[in-house]
């Protein structure tokens, strides 16, 4: 779909990341791309061809809406797990489709065998166990009860996983809190075997603890913003590269956003620019406009403090981030022209507004910045870096 800006997925750099989280985890540990949230943004359609193509046949979302969008897109070989909600009426469609899924409550459980019953069809499900987040999962109490349940009706169930989720193995702080949660994870799978039920994959391990907790890889690891070129934080990637000779960022950033100058304006010293007195012209000015604002994902937050680039130079964004447009000065940047491209996020010549400055300026975390991106912004595979 057309729209006032695009976000390039650069094809080169997924590969690259895919290839140095395969070189962490060999070929024994399952790869299981994480999409949810549009594929962290960067377009669901885009990213599992894409994906599929560099050999992951492995991937988690969130819902069963996530599922049905993933669905269309995958190959029929490939695996699609829900990790989350899953809404009343899609539980006869995931069990249609061996799509697979999250069991944290005897609720969720019992609904599950019911619909396999009716529908004569085995339901693929992974047990999610509580572990110290408390969050989601089968606290102990729950575990005990559903035992006998799954023992009963081991006819009408796939257990192909048993998982759990770490509560912030990117932070240092956390590591006691992980370290306990791993233990209780172990301990609970050994109690799940003793009573006779073997899940297939034992997994826990999501982008943070694949690189900060190496033994909790398992038969598989959940990994998302890996894959689309960031750390979880600059902890983890200081944590990564500590003991190595070779200090630079093995991942490139898959995503560039960009637009176009849609209109030029002299502005005389002394006048306003944009809505309000926040940005007053010290001095004769060249502006430009571009037609991205808040509803497109760029945050009022880098009104007067944002930046560009344009022919190849960082500009400043002045004035107020609007709805639909933001404004900024090229005054000091040669023959700008109406049509000419903006770098709203990524490389552009010798400069570069790389994601993580971005959400820096912005007050977010990469991943709440790449999520917000609007799924009508148009998405673009390129090959081109």
């Amino acid at each position: 779909m057309p729209s006032t800006s695009r976000i390039q997925i650069k094809a080169k750099a997924l590969e690259n990341n895919i290839d140095f989280v395969r070189s962490l985890i060999g070929n024994q540990t399952i790869l299981s791309a994480v999409i949810k949230g549009n594929a962290y943004g960067h377009g669901t359609h885009i990213i599992i061809p894409a994906f599929e193509k560099y050999g992951v046949n492995h991937f988690s979302v969130y819902s069963s809406a996530e599922a049905r969008d993933a669905f269309k897109y995958k190959l029929k070989g490939t695996t699609l797990l829900i990790m989350g909600y899953i809404l009343p009426s899609d539980y006869i469609w995931a069990i249609e489709n061996d799509v697979e899924f999250y069991v944290s409550d005897l609720s969720v459980l019992n609904n599950t065998i019911e619909i396999a019953k009716q529908l004569e069809k085995k339901a693929i499900i992974h047990l999610d166990l509580e572990t110290g987040m408390n969050r989601t999962g089968l606290g102990i109490a729950n575990l005990k009860k559903a035992i006998p349940i799954i023992k009963k009706n081991e006819e009408h169930l796939v257990i192909r996983g048993v998982t759990s989720h770490f509560a912030g193995a990117e932070s240092i702080a956390n590591h006691l809190r992980v370290k306990t949660q791993f233990s209780v994870f172990k301990k609970r799978v050994k109690y799940i075997n003793s009573n006779g039920i073997f899940p297939e994959i034992k997994h826990i391990a999501s982008s943070a603890a694949t690189i900060n907790y190496p033994d909790t890889r398992l038969d598989m690891i959940r990994v998302g913003i890996l894959l689309y070129g960031y750390w979880p934080t600059q902890e983890t990637f200081i944590h990564y590269i500590h003991r190595r000779k070779d200090k630079s960022d093995p991942l490139l950033r898959a995503i560039r956003w960009c637009s176009n100058v849609i209109s030029i304006k002299k502005v005389p010293a002394g006048e306003f620019i944009g809505y309000g007195l926040s940005f007053q012209a010290q001095h004769d000015m060249t502006t430009i406009l571009v037609p991205v604002g808040y509803c497109n994902g760029y945050s009022r937050s880098l009104s007067n403090s944002g930046h560009i680039i344009v022919k190849n130079h960082i500009a400043p964004i002045i004035g107020s981030v609007n709805m639909n447009m933001l404004i900024a000065d090229v005054t000091n940047i040669e023959n700008v022209q109406i049509g000419d491209k903006v770098v709203l996020i990524g490389k552009q010549g010798d400069n570069e507004i790389s994601f993580s400055s971005f959400a820096e300026m912005n007050n977010s975390l990469n991943y709440e910045i790449l999520a917000r991106l609007p799924i009508n912004i148009e998405r673009i595979e390129t090959e081109i870096d």
